[in-house]
């Protein structure tokens, strides 16, 4: 068991689906399903690991308000220490509607609240010291943290010893690669998808990519690519991983499922494919249920998961 920091965006999902169509302007449209969920990189990634047998610290801001405790509530329900996550008192707890057609695809309409508030000064050595991985969680929706300070927080996390992973969103305002950058150098695992990746780096061929991100002196770059499965590179060796083909309910939370799923892989030592398989797996769990977290098992569960899917054949 090891123990992991995930610091990042904590956002209340409220999530409908399936919705193929909008009403009117000022018209009502029902909608089978609508449930509210917990949810934000930092939360995904923490309740997903904690799910596959780690310790973990979450660290990250909420408003002063109801959906606030709502966020905090969730990670004591599944056991995760929420000592570090501190209330702002100018933003509303972060907010996402999440809109899931009918093959599971989402469409989110965000509202960044008190993730704009977090800030180098709100992480504490303490909830750094310990971990054998601190991990970034939704980079580029983080406008206070994002850049020099993240670069701080990883410098610190890698001077007492931990490894640091990160791991992006999508970035709105378009800055990309002159945001992130001063990070970059700071990261020992580098997690993204394919489209976020590509406007970072600016490169489009996946070797071309990760090699972008290695020359920063990442030691591992890791490519979501969903239904494509993932690519995966070190200086030694690159792979293409399959995915698992599952019937998709609900799409959010998979990327986080895939990070969680990695870091438990590279933690144990597995060679790159074995690691990659288990995320893609953690991912494909996931979008087979509504809600970020809820479709995420056990390790045990997961390896059956896999075991039960290779022996079908199910796979690309």
């Amino acid at each position: 068991m090891s123990e992991i920091t995930c610091i990042g965006i904590l956002v209340a999902d409220l999530v409908g689906r399936p919705i193929d169509r909008f009403p009117e302007k000022g018209k009502l449209m029902l909608v089978p399903e609508m449930e509210l969920h917990a949810g934000g990189c930092a939360h995904n990634t923490g309740v997903d690991l904690k799910k596959l047998g780690e310790e973990v610290k979450v660290v990250g801001k909420v408003g002063r308000d109801g959906l606030g405790e709502f966020m905090i509530n969730s990670l004591r329900a599944h056991g995760i220490d929420a000592g570090g996550i501190s209330e702002d008192d100018e933003h509303h707890t972060s907010a996402t509607m999440v809109i899931v057609d009918g093959q599971g695809e989402r469409t989110f309409l965000h509202y960044p609240g008190a993730n704009r508030g977090l800030r180098e000064k709100d992480i504490e050595d303490s909830f750094l010291s310990g971990s054998q991985i601190v991990h970034i969680a939704g980079s580029f929706l983080m406008p206070g943290f994002d850049g020099e300070e993240t670069a701080r927080v990883l410098e610190r996390a890698k001077n007492l010893g931990a490894l640091t992973s990160l791991d992006t969103a999508w970035d709105d305002t378009g800055k990309w690669l002159s945001t992130i950058e001063p990070a970059l150098s700071y990261i020992d695992i580098f997690l993204s998808n394919r489209d976020e990746a590509h406007h970072i780096s600016g490169k489009t061929n996946l070797p071309d990519i990760a090699r972008f991100f290695m020359d920063y002196g990442i030691k591992v770059v890791a490519i979501k690519m969903g239904e494509e499965g993932s690519f995966i590179m070190t200086e030694e060796e690159k792979v293409l991983v399959p995915p698992f083909s599952v019937v998709a309910v609900d799409g959010t939370g998979a990327g986080d499922a895939f990070c969680a799923g990695f870091l438990v892989g590279y933690l144990r030592g597995w060679d790159l494919y074995e690691t990659g398989r288990f995320a893609n797996a953690c991912g494909a769990m996931c979008v087979r249920k509504m809600g970020a977290t809820e479709g995420v098992g056990s390790l045990e569960e997961t390896l059956a998961f896999i075991e039960e899917a290779e022996g079908k054949g199910n796979s690309r």
